[in-house]
């Protein structure tokens, strides 16, 4: 087995007849997917997503992959491909289209129609190619040739891309629903055919590769739903991802069952659905759903569907549970969480919950009752997609570490061998030829900020900053001294935020940095930066030792 190495080098330049593979993020996370393919100078990308901070990460917007690989070879890129509709690999478009607005996008039908408001509502345009399962398409000296999978959101797409230096099989996300709510299986018949005709290197989703057994199918969670909203006295409200149109699809029926009406709330869900049902992917009856502005007009027979589920602040389920939302709930209303937990995003949500359980809510989640089922392939599924492919080599993508390493292990459970099975990180460089994949070095490749409007600003010392002023709080300690003598003739004054309310606190330490600084003036120190350091070192020193805590520390002196 292949393992990334700190100490690899900027990889050598392509030699001829060979491909070569670099993830700019999606390996080793759950999010911000995003593979770029290389052959004879040309570039393919495969998905371009985003990624959600985490607690960690405070003021932080979005993470978007690494770009500056591609900076000096923008020209050079052939077409972006995109597996489906999931802001994990959709959300980023917009910002790589900032680098060259005329990048051609290729997806299917849904998966344009989500991309092409994100492009509208930046004042952006490009060249869009719609393509469906069978079609094979050449870009470039790529050929792609495009695979139905099944997963949470209809209109997924594997893709099949074959070089002369080999095929790859990208499997986006997926699972293997033997029953879903559209019809449409994973195409396991192209899977094996492609397999017969030799497979080099298989990109398998890792996200559920440690769940043993089977994904439970979508369906499956129609009677909880139907439970949740029939036996609510009141008003029902349900999260779910803006883009989740089969789960949406079974709280319309459930709602419609249950002889109650439908609201969407919120900007991105109203205009989703509404794509999905111009589209002929979202079937409502008709009167079912009706205006948000109007749900008074139906007491308490209305569910309202809206986002939130990962306890996204600005999300309205999270202004709900702040009573920061013009929707209130109460005792006799339900609110259903119908989605996953990302993980990282534990505290947000159970936060959440807590809150509206505060207001009296009954809250309804995965962990009470079967409200949610993922979307992609468990070990069972993944176990049988490599018997039916036979990859020459595979690489585990799409999961954290951990996942990662069970996909591999299931890939060597097949019979690959450990040399044919490749863990990789974002900005390892594999190179395909001859049957092999070999890993080739690795490119400078970190996290991308969006914050507010900027972009790429935010440095992780930022973000250090953020956590202690959040963390520790701050402390300030303003001295003046004589230019001349060296005296001081003013302070220290110290204040203090997120520290203590307490100001003769700091009483104690004023005296230290009063000698301190004279110290240093007698060894002869001279100079504001200098004589700030002294302070800096004095009272974090002391309030290190005094009260074990590392606040950020604004030192200024200032010399008349």
């Amino acid at each position: 087995m292949n393992h990334p190495h700190p100490g690899l080098p900027y990889p050598a330049k392509l030699a001829k007849k060979t491909l070569r593979i670099v993830a700019l993020g999606g390996l080793g996370e759950i999010g911000r997917n995003m593979t770029v393919f290389e052959y004879e100078g040309r570039l393919l990308i495969v998905d371009c997503g985003v990624l959600f901070p985490g607690d960690d990460q405070p003021g932080i917007d979005l993470i978007l992959p690494d770009f500056s690989y591609l900076k000096d070879r923008m020209n050079d890129i052939e077409a972006i491909f995109l597996t489906h509709g999931h802001e994990d690999h959709i959300g980023a478009v917009p910002y790589l289209l900032r680098e060259r607005s005329d990048i051609r996008i290729i997806g299917s039908q849904l998966t344009l129609a989500f991309v092409a408001p994100k492009l509208k509502e930046r004042r952006m345009s490009a060249p869009m190619t719609q393509v469906k399962a069978g079609q094979i398409e050449k870009v470039g000296p790529f050929t792609l040739e495009f695979v139905t999978v099944n997963h949470s959101i209809p209109d997924s797409l594997a893709v099949a891309i074959k070089t002369p230096a080999g095929v790859i099989l990208h499997t986006g996300d997926f699972k293997m629903d033997k029953m879903p709510l559209d019809g449409k299986v994973t195409d396991l018949e192209t899977f094996a055919r492609l397999g017969k005709e030799g497979v080099d290197l298989f990109l398998v989703d890792s996200t559920n590769a440690d769940v043993p057994g089977l994904t439970v199918a979508e369906k499956d969670i129609y009677p909880a739903l139907k439970e949740a909203i029939a036996k609510t006295p009141r008003r029902v409200v349900i999260t779910s991802f803006a883009s989740h149109v089969h789960r949406i699809q079974q709280v319309l029926n459930a709602a419609q069952e249950a002889n109650r009406k439908v609201a969407y709330v919120g900007r991105s869900m109203i205009r989703n659905m509404k794509l999905a049902e111009d589209l002929g992917y979202l079937k409502v009856p008709t009167g079912l759903v009706v205006d948000y502005k109007d749900i008074d007009s139906f007491g308490d027979k209305i569910v309202l569907i809206c986002t939130g589920s990962q306890g996204e602040p600005l999300a309205a389920l999270s202004r709900i549970a702040n009573g920061d939302h013009e929707i209130m709930v109460g005792k006799g209303d339900t609110v259903v969480l119908a989605s996953s937990l990302i993980p990282g995003n534990e505290k947000s949500v159970y936060r959440v919950i807590n809150e509206l359980t505060r207001f009296g809510a009954h809250v309804v989640h995965k962990g009470n009752a079967m409200v949610h089922v993922s979307g992609h392939a468990s070990a069972g599924e993944l176990l049988h997609c490599y018997e039916v492919v036979k990859p020459k080599n595979v690489l585990p993508v799409h999961g954290e570490w951990r996942h990662m390493r069970a996909n591999a292990d299931l890939a060597m459970q097949s019979g690959l061998s450990e040399h044919n099975v490749v863990i990789a990180e974002n900005g390892i460089t594999i190179d395909v030829a001859d049957g092999h994949a070999d890993i080739s070095g690795s490119i400078p490749c970190g996290y991308v900020y969006v914050d507010g409007q900027s972009v790429g600003e935010i440095t992780e010392s930022s973000l250090k900053d953020r956590r202690i002023l959040g963390d520790e709080g701050f402390i300030s300690v303003v001295v003046v001294i004589d230019s001349q003598s060296g005296k001081i003739v003013a302070g220290p004054d110290i204040h203090a935020r997120g520290f203590t309310e307490d100001k003769t606190l700091f009483d104690d330490v004023k005296g230290d940095i009063e000698k301190a600084l004279s110290k240093a003036v007698a060894g002869g120190f001279n100079g504001t930066h200098q004589l700030s350091q002294v302070v800096r070192k004095t009272i974090g020193s002391w309030v290190g030792e005094e009260h074990r805590r590392k606040p950020m520390i604004i030192p200024l002196v200032v010399e008349v």
